[in-house]
């Protein structure tokens, strides 16, 4: 997956294409030259020019590519002209299908189904319904010495029942939406864990699959409790064992992993319930609405304790922070 310039050092690149934005008979061409031969440096060839219609969201930063795309059913192949890097792409189908060859192999992918991918080497996708998929790459260097004869994986489907695809995948989309990219550290740190998860779902070396535990998964569940957090917050049930049994593991666990991040989980679990309850007293000012009922809605079942916390956090109480609003509204 090739990538246009990066605009400044240490900055994520974002890019955004849609066909949309031409006229239908234009469409195909328009598609073909941005994201076929300027970004991908592939062919393609839409099984009807009637109709079609495609977009896709890129994003590029340290050594992790990434593409978010849909497409109307088409034929997409690379050849020994448009190979320019040996990076390694995997990925899969969202919704629909996907009919992969390359290496003298070929498989079949449905949804939730990935398959590694070779840059350096000549290959075909046929997308035959409309379709859905997310791709990334990553250099070949970086990979290979984390996971045993890495040649022999591609073109070999990783069935969506996989677990470490399942804790991959969506610590890739949970990292995305959470802008883990916003400096060079997390950039890094961020395609670290991908390579870790991925090296899992592979098949990693003994000694990298420890390091991996330790390192890439450990971080994937964190961002995935995390999420968990954010969702629950406004329950007052929500407990480190109600966590711990979302994810399969001991509130032990999930306490020791909030300890290794340098927070706690309450202390998370708090933070996130004064957010919305800062967010909602902005956002109800104009209504009538008690304090103490904000308070409830966001979790806390304990009014002096919301407003002790509220103060330490915000260095103002909570009705200070809706006559405010008021005042802004007014």
């Amino acid at each position: 997956m090739t990538h246009p310039g990066q605009d400044s050092p240490g900055r994520p690149q974002a890019f955004h294409f849609s066909t949309d934005a031409y006229r239908e008979h234009e469409r195909v061409s328009a598609w073909r030259e941005a994201f076929g031969r300027t970004l991908l440096n592939i062919d393609i060839a839409p099984q009807s020019p009637d109709g079609f219609h495609a977009s896709a969201s890129l994003f590029r930063f340290a050594d992790l590519g990434l593409i978010r795309a849909s497409t109307s059913p088409v034929h997409q192949c690379n050849s020994k002209s448009l190979i320019t890097n040996d990076d390694i792409c995997f990925g899969g189908v969202t919704d629909g299908r996907w009919d992969a060859s390359q290496l003298g192999r070929s498989e079949e992918l449905h949804p939730g189904d990935c398959v590694l991918l070779s840059n350096g080497d000549v290959g075909a996708l046929t997308l035959p319904d409309e379709c859905r998929y997310t791709v990334f790459s990553v250099p070949r260097a970086t990979l290979a010495p984390l996971v045993p004869d890495l040649g022999a994986l591609f073109m070999r489907r990783v069935p969506a029942s996989n677990p470490a695809l399942r804790m991959l995948m969506r610590y890739l989309e949970l990292g995305q939406e959470d802008h883990l990219a916003a400096s060079p550290e997390l950039q890094m740190t961020f395609t670290d864990h991908i390579c870790d998860l991925l090296a899992l779902t592979l098949g990693a070396t003994r000694d990298a699959a420890e390091f991996a535990r330790t390192r890439g998964v450990s971080a994937a569940r964190l961002r995935a409790m995390k999420d968990d957090i954010r969702k629950l917050c406004g329950s007052p049930d929500l407990s480190v064992h109600t966590i711990a049994a979302r994810h399969g593991v001991s509130a032990r666990y999930v306490q020791r992993v909030f300890e290794e991040s340098g927070s706690t989980f309450t202390g998370y679990v708090a933070g996130q319930r004064l957010a919305a309850a800062y967010k909602a007293l902005r956002r109800r000012a104009p209504a009538k609405v008690p304090v103490s009922t904000i308070a409830y809605d966001c979790g806390f079942t304990d009014v002096s304790h919301f407003n002790r916390l509220f103060r330490q956090r915000f260095g103002c109480t909570p009705s200070e922070v809706r006559n405010m609003a008021r005042s802004r509204d007014a």
